[in-house]
């Protein structure tokens, strides 16, 4: 075991063997597929846990979305922790707490229990993740970073869809407790694997800022918990403008404190970086666009098509393969084309096949699904690793933990928006749609059936052979609510891929000549980034 604490990148060449790193990027890639998988892995699992545990659709949901708000909120505060007292430190305790309160599920099966459960394994994860990045980047040299973030990037977008099939055949054959074991004795072989790695730190760490981590986790929070909030409740709900207007008010005092602190937790100046913004941009509107697709197409699988949770997992299979392609690809393609191409031509891609899903209709095929699910894949590959290597090249190595942070902070901010505002089109949309061909039915079965294309099945199933028009009307609803959604997650995407190909720097480290002079005319120095870094 190797503790780097000097803060050039050359260095670890020298540090490192080759096979020490390799054996760090694999133990860095499973933490990080943890971590992720975990995120979507209770999705396959939420009907038995419903029967099993009574649990109500809000507790459902925050079962869920427990665990990611709690690992949002922390994510900055793990990473200076990392910087300052060892990234292996911190991914060794990070992996303790994951598997610890995994544990807990297995023995306390109340809805309670389990959303307590779930927000401190979000603790856990929040711990990990920055960590996992971070040990990476400070122990490959500069020359082969752009592969290795590429191959951790390519892990990370692949992860959930390792964590759907994997949970879909844990609760195909077992009990949905089976998952929960599953998470513990992956937690407890990294912890071992991770005792033989080498770590990394800030030589010249400073005491970590309190107030700086107090306020941007309560900013996390505070935004998340209104936007997930928001489908259930409705964007008009007090609770919820006023949750993301505190969140945003928290932020904007967070930012006033960091430029008064001699040692702020983060430097937001570094977000004037074209690179910075663009990284940041970019990694937003890509989870926008992921768990937002997630959100609807496993619904389309399995409530349309008829698919198991099983079948689901291995239809979106094919996802994968893009992903880890350009992954791979990436110490290629982002040198010779730049941060400004990669990025627009991978969001405008993304976005182009989020548009030609809306082909799809209620008797649609699978091939019908396939095609444009490749498009919108190729799309994540081409943009996933090069906004994580302008994010992470915007920072100083010695600070990578708080870089990464930044990195998976965005990350969740854009799934948790993404998967809020598809949600929310969904159910207005399908509502919307449906109502007028059930207006005749009684209001017990009105109702239900206007709540979702799930509840709207069950009840078609109890009438019989009357119920054929409630199947019909109700699918023939939710895919026109779909499009709509998809129409929206679309529209985003686009709209960030102009705003990158007009703002981003290119192969030479520069903006275009018109952003360049409207900066200098702001009197903002114009700045640029290295070619290796895009």
């Amino acid at each position: 075991m190797v503790n780097i604490t000097a803060q050039s990148g050359d260095i670890h060449s020298s540090v490192l063997s080759g096979r020490s790193r390799i054996w760090l990027l694999v133990v860095c890639s499973m933490g990080v597929l943890l971590v992720i998988s975990s995120m979507v892995a209770l999705n396959a699992a939420l009907g038995a846990i419903a029967l099993e545990t009574l649990a109500t659709q809000s507790q459902l949901t925050w079962i869920v979305d427990g665990y990611t708000l709690v690992m949002a909120c922390l994510l900055l505060p793990a990473g200076a922790l990392g910087d300052r007292y060892g990234r292996r430190t911190v991914l060794l305790v990070g992996l303790v707490i994951f598997a610890v309160a995994s544990l807990a599920p297995i023995y306390f099966d109340s809805p309670t229990a389990l959303i307590i459960a779930r927000g401190v394994t979000g603790i856990g994860a929040a711990a990990v993740l920055p960590a996992t990045l971070s040990l990476l980047i400070a122990a490959y040299p500069e020359d082969q970073r752009n592969k290795v973030i590429g191959i951790w990037a390519g892990v990370c977008a692949s992860s959930a869809l390792v964590g759907f099939m994997g949970t879909a055949i844990l609760t195909q054959f077992g009990p949905w407790q089976s998952i929960f074991w599953a998470f513990v004795a992956a937690a407890a072989l990294l912890f071992v694997s991770a005792l033989t790695i080498s770590s990394s730190k800030d030589p010249e760490a400073t005491p970590v800022d309190l107030w700086g981590a107090l306020l941007i986790g309560s900013a996390v929070a505070v935004f998340v918990f209104g936007v997930i909030e928001a489908p259930l409740r409705g964007w008009s709900a007090p609770s919820v403008y006023g949750c993301l207007a505190g969140g945003v008010l928290l932020a904007v005092a967070f930012g006033f404190v960091e430029l008064r602190r001699k040692h702020p937790l983060l430097d937001i100046r570094v977000f004037k970086r074209p690179d910075m913004l663009t990284g940041s941009i970019g990694m937003t509107t890509l989870f926008f666009a992921i768990f937002g697709f997630f959100f609807l197409i496993m619904q389309h699988l399995q409530l349309v098509l008829g698919y198991t949770p099983l079948q689901t997992a291995i239809a979106l299979c094919p996802l994968a393969v893009p992903l880890l392609v350009f992954a791979a690809l990436t110490g290629w393609y982002l040198p010779r084309f730049g941060l400004r191409i990669s990025v627009a031509v991978g969001l405008a891609t993304l976005a182009a096949g989020l548009l030609c899903m809306r082909l799809l209709d209620v008797d649609s095929s699978y091939f019908d699904l396939a095609w444009p699910m490749l498009v919108l894949s190729t799309g994540m590959g081409i943009c996933n690793a090069p906004s994580t290597t302008a994010i992470t090249g915007a920072v100083p190595l010695s600070k990578q933990g708080v870089a990464s942070a930044i990195n998976d902070t965005t990350r969740e901010l854009g799934g948790a928006l993404g998967i809020a505002l598809a949600g929310s089109i969904l159910a207005a949309g399908y509502n919307d749609a449906l109502v007028r061909h059930v207006a005749t039915l009684p209001e017990t079965v009105r109702e239900p059936a206007l709540g979702s294309l799930a509840q709207a099945l069950t009840i078609a199933d109890r009438l019989g052979p009357a119920g054929g028009d409630l199947t019909s009307h109700a699918k023939a609803a939710f895919m026109q609510a779909m499009h709509s959604s998809l129409l929206m997650l679309g529209i985003v995407v686009l709209v960030s891929a102009i705003v990158v190909a007009i703002w981003a720097p290119g192969r030479d480290g520069q903006q275009i000549r018109v952003v360049r002079r409207f900066t200098a005319g702001r009197g903002e120095k114009p700045r640029s980034t290295t070619t290796a870094r895009g």
